[in-house]
């Protein structure tokens, strides 16, 4: 069997906003203060924010938002905080990342899902990143893989170790499922820097840290044409810290989309894979056009419907979901471009 080499190829910078444009870009970044055999702190940022262009104003901020949690091992959130802190939060000590929590938000913070608010996306990622996370030690330990799995609790070790049909990278027959000289022997790509030189108002503050840690971002920029139609670029990157300074990405997709200006059906959608750790895993960007026709509301329970297990790339999908929020951006951007500067 042929399998083409991983994808290592970064987009960044981030492109300069158009104007009359709405961009989310929302942050986790993990840091171990006790070690990376300890607990880990998650530090998540959120900015949803206007360009009006050269000759509109200045910039708008729609909403901004951020958040600590300390998550142990096995991926329980011991503390949390958030400003602005919803109710309901503190429902959420306790929990474990994973499917599970992301029932638990919709039960416990229902209010951040009807306000489109940046801060449910941090809380959402929650699950993926505390998942993700411990790669970050492939920057730093050359036994990195084995220190990972001698991290997992033992529930987490049996998933594990039985991947099979997890995703489309690990579905029945994959290289992946076998040779795990994909991860360990071919070089990842420089993550390079998000922020644009040419637009540097175009992404929140990051935290700053030194050693180890990690970095899940998004980015969602959102845009009328000159037809009335709807354009969507979204930005999707998980990237650690390397010892000998700049980052490492694991996984980058870039989702390009149009959507109905009127009903907010997708009836466009270009997925494009720049990082991945597997050669297979471009392989299920054919199934995510399922999705043109979805009304963008429904798309998280879409994405669950239709591109479920091997039907699907896990971190695609957290790409795709996260465009449930679009028609509120939308909203915000067609009042604040209605109001005089």
């Amino acid at each position: 069997m042929n399998i083409p080499p991983p994808m290592r190829s970064s987009a960044n910078p981030s492109p300069v906003r158009r104007p009359a444009s709405i961009r989310r870009t929302t942050s986790i970044d993990v840091i171990w203060t006790e070690g990376p055999m300890g607990p880990r702190t998650m530090e998540g940022r959120a900015r949803d924010i206007i360009a009006r262009g050269a000759d509109g104003g200045d910039d708008i901020i729609r909403a901004e938002a951020s958040m600590t949690a300390q998550i142990s091992n096995d991926r329980a959130i011991t503390a949390i905080s958030a400003d602005p802190a919803p109710a309901g939060l503190a429902k959420l000590v306790g929990e474990r990342g994973g499917g599970h929590l992301r029932m638990v938000l919709r039960e416990a913070v229902p209010q951040l899902i009807a306000e489109a608010s940046p801060l449910y996306l941090l809380l959402d990622d929650i699950s993926g990143t505390s998942l993700v996370s411990s790669w970050a030690l492939s920057q730093w330990e050359a036994d990195w893989l084995d220190r990972m799995i001698e991290l997992m609790p033992p529930e987490q070790l049996a998933k594990f170790q039985d991947r099979e049909g997890v995703c489309w990278g690990f579905r029945p027959g994959s290289s992946a499922l076998q040779d795990r000289s994909q991860m360990t022997d071919t070089p990842m790509a420089d993550g390079f820097e998000l922020r644009n030189p040419a637009d540097p108002g175009g992404w929140h503050a990051f935290p700053e840290h030194d050693g180890l840690s990690f970095r899940r971002a998004r980015r969602i920029d959102v845009w009328r044409e000159h037809d009335g139609s709807v354009g969507i670029e979204a930005s999707f990157q998980d990237s650690a810290a390397r010892r000998e300074g700049g980052r490492a990405a694991l996984h980058e997709y870039i989702v390009r989309a149009s959507i109905d200006p009127v009903t907010h059906c997708i009836d466009s959608l270009e997925p494009e894979p720049r990082v991945l750790p597997f050669g297979e895993c471009p392989g299920a960007i054919p199934n995510a056009k399922r999705l043109i026709g979805t009304p963008l509301p429904q798309i998280r329970e879409s994405v669950l419907d239709q591109l479920r297990g091997p039907q699907g790339c896990t971190h695609l999908n957290d790409a795709l979901r996260a465009l449930a929020e679009v028609p509120k951006l939308l909203e915000s951007l067609d009042e604040a471009l209605a109001c005089p500067a």
